[in-house]
């Protein structure tokens, strides 16, 4: 019987040394991407560390002076420094802009609430800049993401974190099957973020307890509308509040300055019932609001349909699955039912409040932490 001199697989899933397997790792400059790059180095593995400048907060915030992402791009020069492996800055301004911010801006207008994480993590983190990562002949890619790739008996398949309160599968469901072959996740399975800070400690890393950062990064003290406002200038226009049945019930200064589910500050007072906004009309320029139970929503229509599952998303009429509507919900029961292969309608079994146009509906398996993809809601 001959012998098997195939190497054993490494921490990454290849059959070589950790020293014959170049790893690109993103680097945003915060805690867990420094760890993920760390921890590869100290391993052994060819890593190379990439950091993108997406954005200039002077142009966005339209501030003398406003940082233009220079910390968090010196911070993860220094642990590439520390660490002993080469790092890069690359430019993809304009390629943020062109897929991310102005859809951004476009679809607040349309009275939708995007999320724009999950387009840069789709349309510029794991496209342009996994291409650069093959250009720079790397095994694959390694980001700091808390969510876990692991191998099923049809190759590779998404799974949530290990902890619950980190997990980021909203924001990665639009992961294809090819990225997910290329791609690592090597915080996924830690308990806590805890660990994580630990792993950073014992690595010497400066940025140990550097914060997280809560805000989205073109938004950083996360008011939308001026940013909106300074990119789409119309978004500022004045209307009218309406009931839904169209009486005028108060004036606004911009529907940007609304969103679906808001009762607060929309200066209607002495009403039986609390209003909401139920819907946003930026054609009428009209806020649409209306008592809490008009915000229940059963029937979700999704587009854009990403499909990690193993069988294919049209060979069955439905898919019973867990489904979560918002990034701050937990899963929730729900019928899925394909009406094409990159459309849906999802029946919540469960009515949820404040469904709401350009958010993600992202489906789990009710009986695992795999992810089967998701897609966008909108209006249908």
């Amino acid at each position: 019987m001959p012998l098997d001199h195939t190497p054993p697989l490494n921490s990454l899933g290849f059959a070589k040394a950790p020293a014959d397997t170049r790893v690109v790792v993103a680097m945003s400059g915060g805690v867990d991407s420094s760890v993920v790059a760390a921890m590869l180095a100290e391993e052994g593995y060819d890593v190379v560390g990439v950091t993108l400048q997406l954005y200039d907060h002077g142009a966005a915030l339209a501030k003398k002076g406003a940082c233009c992402a220079g910390i968090d791009i010196h911070d993860a020069r220094r642990v590439a420094e520390d660490m002993g492996f080469p790092h890069y800055v690359l430019d993809y301004e304009n390629v943020f802009k062109d897929a991310v911010i102005d859809e951004f801006a476009d679809s607040y207008l349309g009275g939708a609430t995007p999320v724009p994480c999950i387009r840069c993590n789709e349309r510029v983190k794991f496209k342009d800049l996994l291409e650069t990562a093959k250009d720079l002949e790397a095994d694959c890619m390694a980001t700091g993401h808390y969510i876990q790739r692991m191998m099923g008996e049809n190759g590779a398949e998404l799974h949530a974190a290990a902890d619950a309160n980190r997990d980021q599968s909203y924001f990665l469901f639009s992961t294809t099957p090819e990225q997910l072959d290329y791609l690592r996740f090597p915080l996924g399975h830690l308990p806590s973020k805890d660990a994580t800070r630990a792993l950073a400690e014992k690595y010497g890393l400066r940025v140990a307890n550097k914060p997280d950062s809560m805000d989205i990064c073109f938004v950083p003290d996360g008011d939308y509308a001026s940013v909106i406002r300074k990119l789409r200038p119309e978004a500022a226009d004045p209307g009218n509040i309406v009931d839904h049945e169209g009486t005028v019930l108060a004036k606004h200064d911009g529907v940007i300055n609304y969103t679906i589910g808001q009762r607060r500050g929309l200066g209607i007072g002495g009403l039986a019932e609390p209003l909401y906004v139920v819907r946003l009309d930026p054609d009428r320029k009209e806020v649409v609001v209306g008592p809490k139970h008009m915000l229940a929503t059963r029937t979700v229509p999704i587009k854009e349909v990403n499909w990690l599952g193993d069988e294919p998303f049209n060979s069955r009429s439905e898919w019973h699955v867990s489904v979560r509507v918002r990034s701050t919900r937990p899963p929730t029961d729900a019928i899925l039912r394909p009406l094409s292969e990159t459309t849906a309608e999802v029946e919540l079994m469960v009515a949820e409040e404040g469904v709401s146009p350009g958010q993600a509906c992202v489906f789990y398996d009710p009986d695992s932490s795999r992810i089967f993809g998701g897609g966008w809601i909108h209006r249908g």
